[in-house]
Formats: structure tokens, C-alpha cells, sequence
């Protein structure tokens, strides 16, 4: 007989009596030891963080949490509003949303940075006019080619994100600032000379460089923002159960709908 299929994962498997995990024992050596924030940078990385790292990751993770009511809020209290016996697709519902505009601006601004990184030739900047002079080429170009660089700006937060400040020290507290977070700062510094206007580095594109330089590959960072924002939009429905407001919100644009005509000439008489 020919012998049984075989599937390889470094993930977890299961007996009758036993659930490994991460080659871990699950009850015996994780449960209870192993924080969810640790696990997760782990299941990604194949590689236990530092204490250092899972501060900075956990960070991460608290500011991507929630921001309000968000388009992905409200898609999942809406949601939730027409399927109250759905919680998954109330919870879908909200990260469906996160894109280039929302949420993913996290892998957009750390898949940027290590593009930029990654074409310099040589050793890296070793101070403040290194990294502003690398910077500045970079936002020249990105300007020339007609895109945007992404993790500046806000729709909110005009002058500071207040959540920048806090991770870039928190990520220099425990020695973790590296070439991402330096490069991201030094475009906040120079962007002003090649756009014409000084705009604020926002908490996503501070979460995605941050991310970035602990390592974690760039092409699952909106991964990382979605886990983040799982945990928010469970709470928004939560919020919505003891609270509602998905109601007042439906019946607030759809009371206020207003026909025109697609051929521009107006409502019929």
C-alpha cells in the first residue's frame, strides 16, 4: 500500500490527547505564559520575540486598535444592524475595509521604506543629514512619478498624530529604532521641500516602519493591522448591541437621499 499523504507545518497539530503549537506543548509550556500580542509575532515569525520586541509589537497593536467611527466601524455596525445573527460577517465586514486608505497605509508605508532601503548601495546613513538627503531623493522621486508617499498626512490629525511620537519612543526606549523608523522620521523632516507643505507622519505609516524594523516580513503587515482592528471592531460591536446607533445612521442618509438626474438636469418636476 502507498504510504499516506504528508502535509509539513511548523504550525500546530493535535492528538487525542495533546496539542502541540510552535513545537510547544499548548497547555503545558503557552497557556498562561505566552501573552496573545508574543504569539502572534511568533505564529508569523517562526521565532519567539525579545521582551523588547513584543513591547514595541503590543504598542503596534494598541494603536491600530480603534479610531473612531472609521468606515470599517461603521461598515460592521451596519452590518451587524442588518444581520444581527451574524456576528462573523458584522466582525468581515469591518476589515473588508482596510485599505489603502484605511488601515493598510501599515503595510503601504513599511513596503515603501524597505523599497528605499533596499536600492541604496553602500552602508546605510549614520546620521540626521544621511537620512534627510536619502529621504529627500526618495519623496523626489516617488513626487516625479506621480504617487504618493504614504504615511503622511491625516484625515484628522492635521498638525501631529499623537501616536507618533509615543511608538518612536517607545521603539528608542528599548533599542528597536531602526533604519525604517529613522528613514520615516527623515521624510518627516524633508517632505515640506519637495510637496510644498508639511503634513503629519500618521500612526499607521509609524506603525508600519516600526513593524518593519522588528523584522516581520513587509508583505503580511496588513495582516498585523487587521489583528489590531479585529479587537476594536468586536468592541464597536459590542458597543452597538448596549448602545445602538447603526439605526439613526441608515435612517439619517437614507431620509436624506436626494434624487439628480445622471444627465445633469436635475430632479423631475
Amino acid at each position: 500500500m502507498s504510504e499516506p499523504p504528508s502535509f509539513p507545518t511548523s504550525l500546530g497539530t493535535s492528538t487525542a490527547d495533546q496539542i502541540r503549537l510552535l513545537g510547544q506543548d499548548l497547555t503545558a509550556d503557552l497557556m498562561g505564559k505566552v501573552g496573545f500580542g508574543e504569539l502572534a509575532f511568533w505564529l508569523v515569525s517562526m521565532r519567539r520575540p525579545t521582551p523588547a520586541e513584543t513591547r514595541v509589537f503590543e504598542a503596534v497593536l494598541v494603536a491600530l486598535a480603534d479610531h473612531g467611527f472609521t468606515p470599517t466601524a461603521i461598515a460592521a455596525r451596519l452590518t451587524y444592524l442588518s444581520a444581527p445573527d451574524s456576528l462573523q460577517g458584522a466582525l468581515a465586514a469591518g476589515l473588508l475595509g482596510g485599505g489603502s486608505r484605511f488601515l493598510g497605509v501599515t503595510e503601504d508605508c513599511g513596503r515603501y521604506l524597505h523599497e528605499v532601503l533596499g536600492r541604496v548601495e553602500g552602508d546605510l546613513p549614520s546620521d540626521d543629514a544621511g537620512w534627510d538627503a536619502l529621504a529627500l531623493a526618495a519623496v523626489g522621486e516617488t513626487k516625479a512619478a506621480g504617487r504618493f508617499v504614504p504615511g503622511i498626512g491625516h484625515p484628522v490629525h492635521k498638525v501631529q498624530d499623537p501616536r507618533t511620537p509615543v511608538l518612536l519612543g517607545i521603539a528608542e526606549e528599548e533599542g528597536l529604532r531602526g533604519p525604517h523608523l529613522r528613514l520615516f522620521e527623515a521624510i518627516g523632516r524633508v517632505h515640506e521641500q519637495v510637496l510644498g507643505r508639511r503634513l503629519p507622519l500618521n500612526g499607521a505609516g509609524v506603525c508600519g516602519a516600526a513593524l518593519a524594523d522588528l523584522g516581520l516580513p513587509v508583505e503580511l503587515l496588513r495582516g498585523f493591522a487587521l489583528l489590531a482592528r479585529a479587537a476594536g471592531v468586536l468592541g464597536h460591536i459590542a458597543e452597538e448591541r448596549r448602545r445602538p446607533i447603526g439605526m439613526d445612521a441608515y435612517l439619517t442618509v437614507d431620509r436624506n437621499a436626494t434624487y439628480v438626474d445622471p444627465d445633469g438636469g436635475g430632479a423631475p418636476a
